[in-house]
C-alpha cells in the first residue's frame, strides 16, 4: 500500500478488527450451532464492515497515489488499474 498519513493507517487498522471480531463471533456462532438466520445477520455485519474499509482505501488510494500518476501522466494506466479492482469487486 502506498504512503497513507497515520491517522488514516489507524482508521483502516481499526475497522479491519472489527470484522475481524465479527468473524470470529460468527464462527463461534457455526461452532455453537446458532440458528442460520441468526448467522448470516452477524456475516452480513462482516461482510458490510469490509466493503466499508475497502471504500475507505479506495477513496484514499484515489486521494493519493492516482492523482500523484496522473499528473506524471500516466493516466490510462492508473484508470485500468483501478477499474480492474472494480472488476473483482462484482
Amino acid at each position: 500500500m502506498a504512503y497513507q498519513p497515520k491517522d488514516q493507517q489507524e482508521r483502516i487498522a481499526h475497522r479491519l478488527k472489527i470484522a475481524r471480531g465479527h468473524l470470529d463471533k460468527v464462527i463461534k456462532m457455526v461452532e455453537d450451532d446458532t440458528y442460520c438466520i441468526d448467522v448470516m445477520h452477524q456475516l452480513q455485519a462482516v461482510e458490510s464492515g469490509l466493503k466499508g474499509t475497502g471504500n475507505v482505501i479506495l477513496e484514499n488510494h484515489l486521494k493519493t497515489c492516482v492523482a500523484d500518476a496522473i499528473s506524471k501522466g500516466h493516466k490510462e494506466e492508473t484508470i485500468n488499474e483501478v477499474m480492474q479492482v472494480f472488476k473483482k469487486r462484482t
